[in-house]
């Protein structure tokens, strides 16, 4: 099911639980106990846990089943997306929906996922380790990754933008940068390397965190930070007089749930969830994007 949200303001992190029914296994319900932190706890999942799911052929599901655990990569230094409160432990975001989500299909409860952050370049070699079950966090599907994992989805797209000082007024697309505008973006993200790729006169900072970028755009090391316009806004609701997102997105970016490259029987699952979960889809990005002020699509999966 595809469908279009037009979407107003920006207060990203400050968007509302809606009040959402549930509708089938894995499908929002309860959305006044909270969003839910590592620990669990009572009235910490807003999701209907599936019972008795078997999934045949599944590595994947065959070691979570073993573990009772499901490990889940996310990024937590994206507001909106990917976010961890480190004084309430509170993980919020449209992409720690998503995995609480899978994980509800699967048949597991908030107390029994355990969250890992995987910085961008590692995000390869902790699948096919096995150090993870799967990852959600901004991860766009790639020809090149998918040589060594496998995706579902995508399950949203955006593009790539640029967040600049609130008071700079020489950037204002792409087509402004230069050979005197530093531009810095995760280590080995597909933002990055665009940039490196399309545009080889701009110089170029990484640092593990995009949040380090955002402190690195602050104290004036660099004077633009890349990487998807969902992500952009974050940080500029987070600080509106000081940072801004400007110009249109200048590449397609489409996210993907990462698997084992093996495991097409979960990949295959995931996918039907996302094809019959349109409601569900919809009402997490309501809750966690409703008000960011961008126009997005539900995908239909690949």
């Amino acid at each position: 099911m595809r469908r279009t949200r037009t979407l107003a303001g920006l207060g990203i992190a400050a968007a509302a639980l809606l009040a959402l029914t549930a509708c089938n296994s894995g499908s929002p319900s309860n959305p006044g106990g909270g969003t839910g932190g590592d620990e669990g706890g009572e009235d910490s999942t807003w999701f209907e846990v599936a019972t008795d799911v078997d999934l045949e052929g599944s590595p994947t599901f065959d070691a979570i089943k073993e573990r009772d655990k499901v490990v889940i990569g996310v990024k937590e230094d994206q507001p909106g997306l990917g976010y961890l409160d480190v004084t309430t432990n509170e993980r919020t975001g449209f992409d720690v929906d998503i995995a609480r989500w899978i994980a509800a299909s699967l048949g597991y409860d908030e107390d029994k996922i355990e969250f890992k952050p995987i910085a961008s370049a590692n995000r390869e070699q902790a699948i096919t380790n096995g150090d993870i079950d799967y990852y959600v966090g901004t991860y766009s599907i790639t020809d090149k990754r998918k040589e060594q994992i496998a995706f579902a989805g995508p399950y949203f797209i955006t593009g790539q933008g640029l967040l600049v000082a609130a008071d700079n007024d020489d950037i204002k697309s792409e087509a402004d940068l230069n050979a005197d505008t530093t531009v810095c973006s995760a280590t080995g993200s597909t933002p990055i390397q665009n940039i490196r790729t399309n545009y080889p006169e701009v110089p170029t900072k990484e640092f593990d965190l995009y949040s380090a970028c955002v402190e690195a755009l602050l104290s004036g090391e660099v004077q633009a930070v890349t990487t998807d316009q969902a992500i952009l806004i974050g940080y500029a609701a987070q600080d509106p007089d000081n940072l801004k997102v400007v110009g249109e997105p200048f590449t397609e970016e489409r996210y993907g749930v990462g698997l084992a490259k093996d495991d097409a029987a979960l990949q295959e699952f995931i996918n039907t969830m996302f094809t019959d979960g349109g409601d569900i889809w919809q009402a997490i990005f309501d809750k966690n994007l409703g008000s960011s002020g961008i126009e997005v699509t539900q995908p239909a999966v690949d």
